[in-house]
C-alpha cells in the first residue's frame, strides 16, 4: 500500500476549510496531477456526493470516480475510489487552530493481486505527487 500523509495550517477558519475541502472537485485547483475535476450531480453536498476526476499518475490520465464514504461536517470526510486492481481512500480530518485551522491529509492507495508487487514503485510516484499536492493545498488554503 502507498501512503501520503500531510498536514497544512489554514488560515480559514474549521468551517470554511472543511466545505473547500469536502468538495473534491476543488482538487483540480490545489492537486497538479488533476486535470479534470467535477461533481456529479446537485445534490447537497455529504454521504454519497460523488466526484469524477481525471488525474495523471505513473504517467498514463487515470479517470476515478470518488464517492464520500464518511461525512462529519465540519470535522472529517473520507472519500474513497474504487477501480480494477486498486482503490484510493483520502481521509480529510480538520481542526480548529485559534482563527484557523489545520487540515490533516492522508492518502491511501492499495493494490490488489499481483499490482502489490508495485508498492515500493507507487510508493515514490505518490510521494512526489502527495508533495506537489501540499503545496497547492497550502496555497488554496491560505489565499
Amino acid at each position: 500500500m502507498a501512503r501520503y500523509v500531510t498536514t497544512i495550517e489554514s488560515a480559514l477558519p474549521q468551517v470554511d476549510a472543511f466545505a473547500y475541502m469536502a468538495d473534491f472537485a476543488n482538487a483540480r485547483l490545489w492537486d497538479p496531477s488533476v486535470s479534470e475535476a467535477r461533481r456529479v450531480g446537485e445534490a447537497p453536498l455529504g454521504l454519497g456526493s460523488a466526484f469524477d476526476l481525471v488525474a495523471r499518475f505513473g504517467g498514463r490520465d487515470v479517470p476515478l470516480r470518488y464517492e464520500i464514504v464518511e461525512y462529519d461536517a465540519p470535522r472529517r470526510v473520507v472519500l474513497e475510489a474504487r477501480r480494477p486492481g486498486f482503490v484510493s481512500r483520502d481521509t480529510i480530518t480538520i481542526e480548529p487552530a485559534g482563527s484557523g485551522s489545520v487540515v490533516h491529509y492522508d492518502a491511501k492507495l492499495a493494490f490488489g493481486g499481483l499490482g502489490r508487487l508495485f508498492d515500493p514503485i507507487m510508493q515514490h510516484i505518490f510521494n512526489r505527487v502527495g508533495a506537489r499536492a501540499t503545496l497547492g493545498m497550502q496555497t488554496a488554503l491560505n489565499s
